[in-house]
């Protein structure tokens, strides 16, 4: 990317080198990142949304009030 060189300004960003985001749960990710080390509460491992252990609930039947509403038919 020599182009890219000539665009960007001397010594004026920050570096960007590999770094480490710790979970909660002690999975481990590596990235790259102006910043070497981040702690974080959930991640995709750990969070329910992404292992499946939660699903989407419909409380107030707006799926069903949709349907009705529109005729749709299942």
């Amino acid at each position: 990317m020599k182009g890219f060189d000539l665009i960007m300004k001397k010594k004026i960003h920050p570096k960007y080198e590999v770094a480490t985001i710790t979970c909660a749960c002690g999975h481990v990710v590596e990235t790259r990142s102006t910043k070497k080390e981040m702690q974080v509460n959930t991640c995709s491992a750990c969070h329910p949304y992404f292992t499946g252990q939660k699903t989407m609930l419909d409380t107030e039947g707006r799926v069903d009030r949709f349907m009705k509403r529109y005729a749709i038919a299942d």
